[in-house]
């Protein structure tokens, strides 16, 4: 049912049945209802509305109980590169990436927009063609997104929304004497995309999720041609290595395909992660490429304390 109550008739049957001396039939009655007794001395009222659940009772407001979907995952794919300040030569290798998600309703238009935070580290050795030269590259970045669903719908859920991304890393040449590092500093602001399908397999819920993600205006860290790393951070001659970033110099996307299903007690993640990152400033070209095959486990957790403790059965998913 949509709201369930506990009548006075039901609180009264309880007061009588606790007087009532060698009354068997009422004191089984009552351990058979110590729950309803329960929910009506706190006079608690719990409603189910548009998916979520709400709570409250005489002591305390209104409690809205928002659980966070966690995932997990880690990722081996392949790897392209590129850096002119390093090698004007193409490279290629494998790398390692780790991701850690969340995902959370808000309260702001009525639970319709959600809070997703990705922390994401990727490392990879990519060598040259003649096999001489190497690049060694690591890379850790975090978004902070929301996103509001326009599509509401207990199965299929389309969000729309951006997300701001810091990220920082660097790319290693092991052949080079001079200048053999670059660093990559960028700040981003990002439109994204996400579709969660849940659905069932006999008895088993799966959830599958795409998510695109492409920056539309930025800053990022380059260096002029030529220019030493000794004359920006010793000599102090820091002009123009920090600029503005748009789709005229630079472009980016991310692509992110998930399965989630259940094995036993534990939701297992396995996916594709695709990232395609390119800028051309200070005719300076450098792009990453990367594939990789993700896997990971999900876990759907409610926080709470104090008073919400009685209240750990009901939540409101921003994913399922």
């Amino acid at each position: 049912p949509d709201t369930l109550a506990v009548t006075e008739d039901e609180r009264e049957f309880v007061t009588v049945a606790d007087t009532l001396p060698g009354a068997a039939s009422a004191t089984a009655s009552l351990k058979r209802n110590r729950k309803k007794a329960e929910v009506a001395r706190n006079e608690l009222l719990i409603q189910q509305e548009g998916g979520g659940i709400r709570m409250k009772n005489k002591e305390s407001e209104e409690v809205d109980l928002r659980s966070i979907n966690e995932g997990t995952v880690f990722g081996i794919g392949g790897y392209k590169m590129k850096d002119d300040y390093l090698s004007p030569e193409k490279y290629g290798g494998a790398g390692l990436r780790f991701m850690n998600e969340r995902m959370r309703l808000t309260k702001l238009a009525d639970y319709k927009i959600s809070r997703q935070n990705i922390v994401n580290v990727d490392i990879s050795s990519a060598i040259n063609g003649a096999e001489n030269a190497n690049f060694l590259s690591a890379f850790v970045d975090y978004s902070l997104g929301y996103h509001y669903s326009f599509l509401p719908d207990p199965y299929f859920k389309i969000m729309v929304g951006g997300s701001a991304r810091g990220m920082f890393g660097m790319v290693y040449n092991t052949r080079n004497g001079n200048n053999p590092m670059t660093f990559h500093a960028d700040i981003d602001l990002n439109f994204s995309l996400i579709a969660i399908h849940e659905f069932r397999v006999k008895k088993h819920t799966l959830a599958i999720r795409y998510q695109f993600e492409t920056p539309f205006a930025g800053i990022l860290f380059c260096p002029v041609y030529g220019q030493s790393y000794y004359e920006i951070f010793t000599l102090g001659n820091t002009a123009e290595v920090l600029n503005l970033a748009s789709f005229h110099n630079k472009f980016a996307m991310r692509n992110y395909l998930t399965l989630d299903f259940p094995v036993g007690g534990t939701t297992f993640r396995v996916g594709y992660f695709g990232s395609y990152y390119t800028t051309d400033v200070h005719d300076i070209d450098r792009y990453i490429i990367s594939h990789n095959v993700m896997v990971g486990f999900v876990k759907e957790f409610v926080p709470f304390g104090g008073r919400d403790m009685r209240k750990r059965n009901l939540f409101r998913s921003a994913y399922y």
